[in-house]
């Protein structure tokens, strides 16, 4: 696997969830890069993304007919994956994030949409191959400067400002100096309503990932999100220069990072 960029890790601290979009149209640099890195950027079998070069808004709708709904947004990234694929639910979130991370340090405004959304709208869109199903999206823009009404309604609802302590999601400290900034980049992982669904255990050179429970949503996979939660602590490991490797594992658990010496 590739090194991932340090802009990733810088992303992690200025990403925020975007529903209202500005009429500026994205410059052709950046929809080019984002449209790249969709192409390249596949970590997990089974799992990809698809940029939209089509407007979202009919792919999105709110939580009370058009209320709260995501508007003003030139194209938006569709995450997809196979229906049957093994750690393929973690796997979106990963990749999905990657692309999210990257619009941020372009200075592009996303937002992570697993549930309110209109999976046959973005099916005409797309050409999904044989087994591939829609899990997610996000819309691509330019953010409103500022914070609408409507974002901070979200924001309040989910709980966006409430993080759980590092000792409230994880077994015990690590040995090891860098787990600390790994988890704590882990720790600021976007999940559905914030419900912050990861839980890490510590042993010696090695962080794993855990789901906090059996119980899932279709709508909303747990896994998806602990997916996320792994590329932040990958990105908060290479910050303190340590690299590693994914081994999948069973649920509950999620994934197991070995740091590399």
């Amino acid at each position: 696997m590739q090194p991932l960029p340090p802009s990733w890790y810088q992303a992690i601290f200025l990403r925020h969830s975007r529903r209202s979009f500005m009429s500026r149209r994205p410059e052709e640099e950046k929809v080019a890069r984002l449209e790249a890195l969709c192409r390249e950027f596949h970590p997990f079998p089974g799992a990809r993304a698809e940029f939209v070069r089509q407007s979202p808004d009919v792919v999105f709708k709110g939580l009370l007919g058009a209320y709260g709904r995501i508007t003003g947004a030139f194209f938006y990234v569709a995450f997809i994956g196979s229906e049957n694929g093994l750690n393929v639910e973690e796997g979106i979130g990963y990749t999905g994030e990657g692309v999210i991370l990257e619009a941020t340090a372009l200075g592009l405004g996303t937002c992570w949409v697993s549930g309110f959304f209109r999976p046959e709208a973005v099916k005409a869109h797309l050409s999904l191959a044989e087994g591939e199903q829609v899990f997610a999206v996000t819309p691509i823009g330019y953010a409103e400067r500022d914070f609408t009404f409507k974002d901070k309604i979200y924001r309040g609802l989910a709980g966006s400002r409430k993080r759980k302590s590092l000792q409230g999601i994880c077994d015990g400290r690590g040995p090891e100096p860098w787990q600390d900034k790994a988890l704590e980049a882990a720790r600021l992982a976007p999940s559905a309503a914030n419900r912050q669904p990861w839980r890490f255990s510590l042993d010696g050179g090695s962080i794993t990932v855990r789901t906090d429970g059996p119980k899932d949503s279709g709508r909303y996979p747990k896994r998806l999100d602990c997916g996320i939660a792994m590329l932040h602590l990958e990105l908060g490991a290479a910050a303190a220069g340590v690299s590693g490797r994914w081994v999948p594992l069973r649920p509950p658990e999620v994934a197991r990072f070995e740091a590399q010496k």
